[in-house]
Parts: structure tokens; sequence; C-alpha cells
């Protein structure tokens, strides 16, 4: 099951209470405070780790609270700090309070993240004696720690995210070209859950590409599977576009690359500024042409990148390959000098 949201409680814990207490000695009349100090509660910490790969756990233990300090002992012994909770999260997962405020954006393997501070220790009485106040029998208590719900998003680290009515063969174009396995066939909605596929495009390079569900018109007021997955070509540098052009199909597939645009700009606007190329599929069983030609001249009109390609026959991959590396290539070069 893939699960990209949740909500849970975090809880830091306490700092430990300050201790009083004096010296007694048979030989040391005036021994004096020595309370020690409380230790400082156990932080809650958020890693990135490429071994968890969902959310589902946090569906199910939402609450996660980590120790407290112990208080202070005599003797001036200091109390033991409390253990951190260090939880595992996938990389690109997005950390935010219920206001909507981004604590953390884990985006790199490894990846950490101090969500929850841990209370500090109260001092203990020996920290108040003073040349006139030599006996003092003040301390002071831990203080809490941070304790809030969060909410956990997850977005696919991807380079080129793949975006298309159902059945336009995003599905089938993946596992064309990376070792990726999605389910395929021929009714709508077969994919429902996003996909990543690694792609080799020349030798020591590649890029990722993430196949999402299949939108339609009216997606962003939630019907078919609404936009809930488009948070996953958020952080790509590429867009794909894939039209079906095959005669069967009632749509006019210049009119389904502009519904596919008003969706996309309905849920976020920056993603219409992405770089993107326009992708006839099933060019293998177009029939007459019409809709092919239709939507040729529509990109040749628009100085659209434009590739006619048939992910069962391999006829135009090389060349859309070989085209999507050298474009994130180049946007990653452009992002590293801007950096």
């Amino acid at each position: 099951m893939f699960i990209d949201q949740a909500r849970i409680f975090i809880k830091a814990g306490d700092g430990g209470t300050g201790h009083c207490s004096f010296r007694r000695e048979k030989f040391a009349e005036f021994g004096g405070p020595n309370g020690g100090d409380g230790g400082d509660g156990g932080d809650v910490v958020f890693v990135a780790s490429n071994r968890v790969s969902t959310l589902l756990d946090l569906r199910y233990q939402k609450h996660y609270e980590a120790t407290s300090g112990v208080r202070g002992l005599k003797t001036n012994c200091h109390g033991a700090n409390g253990s951190d909770i260090v939880i595992p999260l996938p990389v690109g997962t997005l950390v935010k309070t219920e206001d909507g405020e981004i604590i953390a954006d884990l985006i790199a393997e490894g990846q950490t993240a101090i969500v929850a501070k841990g209370g500090k220790g109260g001092k203990g009485n020996a920290r108040f004696a003073t040349s006139t106040n030599r006996a003092p029998r003040q301390f002071e208590p831990g203080t809490p720690g941070e304790e809030r719900w969060v909410n956990l998003e997850l977005k696919l680290l991807a380079d080129v995210g793949l975006v298309g009515f159902p059945n336009a063969g995003k599905s089938t174009l993946i596992s064309a070209i990376s070792s990726a396995h999605p389910e395929i066939a021929s009714y709508p909605f077969t994919t429902l859950r996003p996909h990543l596929g690694v792609v080799e495009w020349m030798e020591h390079s590649s890029f990722v590409v993430a196949d999402i569900p299949g939108l339609i018109e009216g997606a962003h007021e939630g019907k078919g599977l609404g936009i809930k997955f488009l948070r996953h070509i958020q952080r790509t540098a590429f867009l794909l576009y894939l039209v079906d052009i095959t005669e069967w199909i009632a749509e006019d597939p210049v009119e389904i690359v502009e519904t596919l645009q008003r969706e996309l700009q309905a849920f976020d606007p920056e993603l219409l500024e992405r770089p993107f190329a326009i992708v006839a599929t099933k060019i293998d069983s177009q029939g007459n042409g019409q809709h092919l030609e239709a939507l040729r001249e529509y990109c040749r009109a628009h100085h659209f990148p434009f590739f006619p390609i048939s992910a069962v026959t391999r006829e135009g991959l090389p060349s859309l390959v070989t085209y999507l590396g050298k474009a994130v290539l180049e946007a990653k070069t452009s992002c590293a000098s801007k950096c």
C-alpha cells in the first residue's frame, strides 16, 4: 500500500528536576549544598532514509515520545539525559505544522531534522550557593519538552514527471525505458500509486522518471483520482505530456493538452513554468493519422518539443530518451549555477 500523507503527534522528553541536598559527613559540619542538576529531555528527530518508501507505518502509530531526563541526585550527581527518538522517513518527505508552516524538507539520504526539542534539566541547589547564601534550599524543575501535531507529505524525487489522461500510455512508456514494472491494462486508472523508473541514457548518466495516476478534466475538483498525487511532480525539473492519438479516442488531442495544463494550473500555477515536451503515444495503432497531424501542427505552431512514439515497437524512444537526458542535465546545470 502506498501512503504519502500522515499526521502524527510528537513529544520531546521533559527536563529532569534539580535536586536539593546537603553533605552529611561526620567531620564536615558545614558541608554545604550538593544537589545535582536534572538531565535534559530527549529530542524527536526525523531522518531521511532510502530504506523507507511510504508513510504507511505512521498511519498506524500516531504518537511518538522521547524519554525525559532523570532528576538530579545528591553529591552533585547530574541526572541522566533522556534518549532521543529517531523516526525514519522516506527521502522527499515534507514536514509541516498544523498551520502549514514548513519545519523540514528531507530531500537527501541521511538528512536529519530535530522537530521537537527536549526540555532543559533544572538546576540543583548547589548551583544557588553564594558567599551570602551558603545553604540554599531552592532548586529548579525541568522545562517541558516541545510537543505538537505535524503533517507529513511525501513528494517523490524525480527528474521527469509523466502527465496524461488515463490509458495515455504512461505506464507502458516507463516500463519500456526503465526497469520499472507498473501494472498495465486496457482499462482506465490501472495506475493507483506513483511509480519511479531510472532511465540510463548514456554511459554513467541517468535520470529518474515519475509516473503518476492519470488525470481527467475536473480533477482539481476531486473527479477521478483527483489531484492528490500531483504533489509528486512538484519537484520534477521537466514535464512530459502524453497524448493518446489513436483514432478511437473521442477527445481532440489539442484539447487534451490544454485540459492537462488547466488541471496543473489549478493545482500549482508554477508547474506551467516548467520546461516540457509533448509526446504522441501509440503511433503503431493510430488509424488514419488525423489526430497525430493535428497535434504535430499544434506543437509546430507553438514551438513545443514534439515526439511521436510507440512504446510497444520502441519507435521514437531513443530520440525521446536522449532529449530528456539533455534537458534534465541542462536543468540541473542551470539550477546549480543559480544556487
